[in-house]
């Protein structure tokens, strides 16, 4: 089976700790669930994501060179 996650079109998906996770809710001054969300069963998610984490995703922009957002798994 293929998995979807090494595709190279896949923007990098990875789980934030505790304190990174404190920084980014800090720095927007939002709460964990006021984060978009993303299915736990979505294919790109890395195997260790569990419902309640959440995901830094950072993609390729033509504005930015990198675009960083986060989302909450949900199931």
């Amino acid at each position: 089976m293929v998995d979807v996650s090494q595709h190279e079109l896949v923007p990098d998906h990875t789980v934030l700790d505790d304190a990174d996770l404190e920084g980014v809710l800090e720095e927007y001054n939002i709460k964990k669930t006021d984060l978009p969300k993303i299915k736990r069963l979505d294919p790109a998610l890395p195997d260790e994501a569990e419902v309640g984490d959440v995901v830094k995703i950072e993609r390729d922009s033509r504005t930015t060179d990198r675009a960083v957002v986060y989302r909450l798994v949900v199931e």
